[in-house]
């Protein structure tokens, strides 16, 4: 016992020595704890730093060039609200064109496509190349090399060809009527049995413009028309109305709270006093109506 406490038997100046040793590692131990030794100094090299900058951006554009939508051919006659806004056009320029539209007048071109909406420069160039024009606006028929004889006067109802008993060939040999027209005309006319009721339904052929269907009137026109049965438009239900090409739920229901307002239909052009009605296709829908 007494040899295990002589080891714990210091002189003055090893007591001092501990003391000093201690006092020492505190300090130590608080600079530690306490200094920030790390250097302000950062060296950067700023080559690396702009290229490694410049890899980022390119690779969140390429992320959001994935992420937008794509883009495909598409007939600008036909462009809506909701694509006319993913296309970058500004709501001015969507109702430039869907008034434009409602005069049943087509765009044929990039140029009247701007001349009409007033798109910027800018955005015709990016949108335009997705234009998809009809065939008889990006391949007309070639003229003839011989002198055309105009007719001094228009055809007669008899020198006239019947519009449901033509054939595709036979509709080529108007102008502005190709292959795709004119079979695209005849397979419109054969979904109904018994063709076409009047003249006025080349209008819902697709890529017919007025003008096209005029110089097809000079030709033909239909002579057997298919027999329907008109409904009376001041007894018609909303189920027998939606049946009507051209009519759906919502408006057949404003036709019938018109009727009811006013009593009864006069006449059938007051169908476009009616909320929401298609006045570009009064004509067609007359046919399937009468008054009683």
């Amino acid at each position: 016992m007494r040899n295990f406490k002589s080891h714990f038997l210091f002189t003055k100046e090893q007591r001092n020595g501990i003391f000093l040793l201690l006092f020492i590692i505190v300090v130590l131990q608080c600079i530690y704890f306490f200094v920030d030794f790390s250097s302000e100094d950062v060296l950067v090299n700023q080559e690396r730093l702009a290229q490694y900058e410049k890899e980022i951006d390119s690779l969140k554009a390429l992320k959001i060039a994935q992420s937008k939508p794509g883009v495909y051919p598409f007939n600008p006659n036909y462009i809506t609200d909701y694509k006319g806004s993913t296309l970058g056009m500004t709501t001015t320029e969507i109702d430039k064109l869907l008034a434009f539209r409602k005069k049943n007048k087509w765009i044929n071109s990039s140029k009247q496509f701007q001349d009409v909406t007033g798109v910027s420069d800018s955005l015709l160039a990016q949108i335009s190349p997705y234009f998809k024009f009809p065939d008889w606006v990006t391949n007309p028929k070639p003229k003839s090399s011989y002198t055309k004889t105009y007719r001094t006067s228009p055809k007669t109802y008899i020198q006239k060809k019947d519009l449901n008993t033509a054939t595709a060939r036979q509709l080529q040999g108007v102008n502005g009527i190709g292959k795709k027209l004119s079979e695209r005309i005849v397979k419109y006319r054969d979904k109904f049995k018994g063709g076409f009721i009047a003249d006025v339904q080349l209008q819902d052929v697709y890529g017919l413009s007025p003008e096209v269907i005029l110089k097809i009137k000079e030709d033909f026109t239909v002579k057997t028309p298919r027999a329907i049965k008109t409904l009376n438009i001041n007894m018609a239900t909303v189920d027998d109305l939606v049946s009507i090409h051209h009519i759906d739920y919502e408006i057949a229901y404003n036709i019938i709270e018109y009727r009811n307002l006013h009593e009864s239909f006069k006449n059938l052009d007051e169908l476009s006093k009616v909320k929401d009605f298609p006045t570009n296709k009064l004509e067609i829908i007359q046919l399937s109506l009468h008054i009683q």
